[in-house]
């Protein structure tokens, strides 16, 4: 049985259909995916700059509602703004993306011509914009970023307009199966076709950043660190 959760802001709307705890099925393990769930946001971001002079990371205004950490393949959906008095017919589509997601990917909604965007997704939820219902969010441990929270709705005002197809979300392009990864740092994204090799880069990057905190711990000084392995 699934629960529904609506999730609304001042120009967003997001309906998560959550299974609740796992009750679907969850996917083989993806050796790529649970490298971008254990290597740090911050890591993917440089990886990315260093490789490709691209910049990964969501808007520093994107906050989560609780800590958490995920990664997972980016369903996307397009709303197009539009006054209407259908209700949520209008946004079915929606829904249907939603039903139709792998499990673990992440649902990133967009909402044209309104500066706003949001999403969710069964590994998380990702929206530009603001949220409510923060308590039954928090209740489901459900992870969800946005920039904040508004008790409004856009109900009637938007119309579904597509899945999978190319978005700007928080000021970072997101395609259809392109990884989007989150934790404490932030959101950051990785193109599908660039993900490999983001990865690898990211993961030294990490081993080093960690192997300089004994090197600090030892020699007590931070300035030594950074010349000896050249990350700050």
């Amino acid at each position: 049985m699934k629960q529904t959760l609506f999730v609304t802001g001042a120009a967003a709307i997001v309906l998560l259909v959550f299974p609740v705890v796992k009750l679907r099925a969850q996917p083989a393990a993806d050796p790529l995916i649970e490298g971008f769930r254990l290597v740090e946001v911050a890591s993917v971001s440089d990886a990315m700059e260093q490789l490709y002079k691209q910049r990964a990371y969501m808007s520093h205004e994107m906050r989560a509602l609780s800590t958490t950490k995920f990664a997972g393949p980016a369903v996307t959906v397009l709303l197009k703004k539009e006054e209407h008095q259908e209700g949520s017919k209008a946004s079915e589509g929606m829904l249907d993306a939603i039903d139709n997601a792998k499990p673990g990917s992440v649902y990133v909604m967009v909402l044209e011509d309104g500066g706003d965007y949001a999403g969710s997704g069964l590994a998380g939820a990702v929206i530009d914009g603001s949220v409510r219902d923060t308590p039954q969010i928090r209740r489901l441990q459900f992870p969800v970023y946005s920039r904040g929270v508004v008790p409004s709705t856009t109900i009637n005002h938007y119309r579904f307009a597509g899945v999978n197809v190319p978005v700007m979300c928080a000021g970072v392009r997101v395609n259809g199966g392109d990884i989007v990864t989150a934790d404490e740092d932030g959101v950051a994204v990785v193109p599908r076709a660039k993900a490999e090799e983001v990865l690898k880069r990211a993961q030294a990057l990490d081993d080093t950043e960690h192997s300089m905190l004994p090197f600090i711990e030892k020699y007590k000084s931070i300035k030594e660190a950074v010349a000896k392995f050249g990350r700050i």
